[in-house]
């Protein structure tokens, strides 16, 4: 059964007339996050590749560093519900990987209050010790990334079936798709594609683009920094903090990749 989808009967009205009709519905629910026995996050999701998804996020919010760090990943024990069961997951670290949890506390609170102030955002940013990005590399030219879009659509199953799902996906510079991850958060797509990578022992990803399917937010630019990837395109807007953060760590920021145009925010040298 595809979790990540739901059959529900509508009516379908056109005109003066209206219809039966089974709709599909792309899932949303809650997945807990757990460090052992404790929760760190709660996030709004698809179902699917929840593994990846709790990795991903652990990692590209600077709480680990890489897969080494993680002994295992599984369900959370659950009191019988089925339910709860497959919407909570536990990550036992390695031996002696400690986690400060005050500091995990604290970044929660800045990150719900970012729009207070960018600039404390950008310099929490700087703390985590991201990867410094290659400069002016890897280059890629404007055809390529023109392709780039048509890629994701045709590659996303369940967007096909539900249309109300985002995407993220990991590009070489020669336009082939590396991975692609759905979900319903854009920010939950990206980090299940970098949880994947990351388990792999495939990071930092400084050879590669990321394509999201949406805007690009503060919080993109920020995973796909702590992922090391060098060029981040949006098939829509990017927010003013993306654009300040892009050019701050000298990442190549693209929006608006659609219809054979985009427009360049920052790092300009990497496009041929």
């Amino acid at each position: 059964m595809n979790r990540s989808i739901l059959t529900i009967p509508v009516q379908k009205v056109e005109g003066e007339s209206s219809t039966p009709f089974q709709d599909l519905l792309a899932v949303e629910e809650p997945l807990e996050i757990r460090i052992g026995a404790r929760t760190v996050s709660i996030t709004m999701r698809t179902p699917g590749n929840d593994f990846e998804l709790a990795a991903g996020f652990l990692f590209t919010e600077g709480i680990l560093e890489d897969s080494r760090q993680i002994q295992r990943i599984h369900w959370s024990k659950s009191d019988g519900n089925p339910r709860q069961a497959s919407n909570s997951v536990t990550v036992e670290l390695a031996a002696g990987v400690e986690v400060d949890f005050e500091r995990l506390e604290r970044h929660f609170y800045t990150t719900s209050s970012c729009g207070v102030c960018g600039k404390a955002s950008i310099e929490a940013l700087e703390m985590q010790s991201c990867p410094v990005l290659p400069r002016d590399t890897p280059k890629i030219a404007p055809a390529v990334i023109h392709r780039l879009p048509e890629v994701l659509r045709s590659q996303q199953a369940v967007f096909e079936h539900t249309g109300g799902l985002h995407a993220a996906a990991l590009f070489n510079t020669a336009g082939e798709l590396v991975l692609l991850r759905e979900d319903i958060g854009r920010h939950n797509a990206v980090d299940k594609l970098i949880g994947a990578e990351m388990l792999a022992n495939h990071t930092p990803l400084d050879r590669y683009v990321i394509l999201v399917s949406g805007r690009a937010s503060f919080e993109l630019v920020q995973k796909a920094l702590m992922a090391g990837i060098p060029i981040l395109a949006a098939v829509g807007a990017p927010s003013s903090l993306a654009v300040e953060t892009a050019q701050r760590f000298n990442m190549t920021l693209l929006g608006f990749v659609r219809g054979g145009r985009f427009n360049i925010y920052s790092g300009a040298s990497r496009i041929q």
